[in-house]
């Protein structure tokens, strides 16, 4: 898989953010809208995400931002999930050579 630039993506993510709190001002605004749906389009198509949650958090994980209000888990419960994923990945493998 082909990786984003980080300082394109960086600047996309600042202007993701940006939108998002001119739209939650003035919700009705159409041409604000717009341009934050837009936002999203291109950050879920360069993070190879769905939902634009998933590639926020994607984006975020790349550059390794932690940006203030990060509605992420504590780092412990993070490090537990990757663990327990480890863990699955280790049993299916298991499963797949038996």
């Amino acid at each position: 898989m082909l990786l984003p630039d980080k300082a394109g993506l960086a600047q996309l993510l600042r202007r993701y953010r940006t939108w998002e709190r001119l739209v939650l001002r003035e919700p009705h605004d159409p041409v604000r809208r717009r341009r934050l749906d837009d936002v999203a389009y291109t950050l879920c198509v360069l993070m190879g995400h769905r939902t634009v949650a998933e590639a926020v958090r994607a984006a975020e994980s790349y550059l390794g931002a932690v940006a203030r209000g990060d509605r992420r888990a504590p780092a412990g419960r993070r490090a537990r999930g990757r663990a327990v994923s480890r863990i699955r990945r280790h049993g299916s493998d298991s499963k797949e050579r038996a």
